[in-house]
């Protein structure tokens, strides 16, 4: 009998910086796929706070203890990358509504891409739901406790961003 293929996803994202709904949406997808490559997208056209190393090092730390997961990193076409992992899913965290009809237009231009890759729209916990990096980063540019949105090497990482 045939070896059965592991079931990859991707789940791409910026992660500047990864926070605690990110996690949750790898933990959620790990727990229908074999395989997560948590991938991030470098963008010339955006100015992160930290590196592409220094997330994928924050990434890393972040998912010490869960099995199964990758971090990466690509430029380009993501049904590229994804193909280059051989994905079988891509993942989007959808927060709230208004985040729907981007992610769905994204969708809908990888299916074109790459029928052969599903676009799976995971949701965060709902103390999640109004998290994301930029408030994060702003919040911890002015001194404020982000301890209960990102996990505590990432906050680390920000007071030394700021504040060193």
């Amino acid at each position: 009998m045939a070896e059965e293929k592991k079931k990859i996803a991707i789940y791409p994202g910026t992660f500047d910086p990864v926070t605690n709904g990110h996690l949750d949406i790898v933990i959620r997808a790990k727990e229908i796929f074999d395989e997560v490559v948590v991938s991030i997208g470098i963008n010339p056209s955006k100015t992160p706070l930290f590196s592409v190393e220094e997330r994928a090092g924050l990434l890393r730390a972040s998912l010490a203890g869960v099995q199964g997961v990758e971090v990466s990193s690509y430029s380009g076409l993501l049904v590229a990358h994804a193909r280059e992992k051989n994905a079988v899913a891509i993942i989007r965290g959808l927060r709230a509504l208004s985040d729907f009809e981007y992610e769905f237009q994204l969708a809908l231009m990888n299916r074109k891409l790459a029928d052969e890759i599903s676009t799976v729209f995971l949701m965060p916990h709902e103390k999640y739901t109004y998290v994301n990096s930029s408030l994060i980063r702003n919040l911890a540019e002015l001194g404020q406790d982000v301890s209960d949105f990102v996990p505590s090497v990432v906050q680390a990482a920000l007071r030394k961003k700021f504040f060193n």
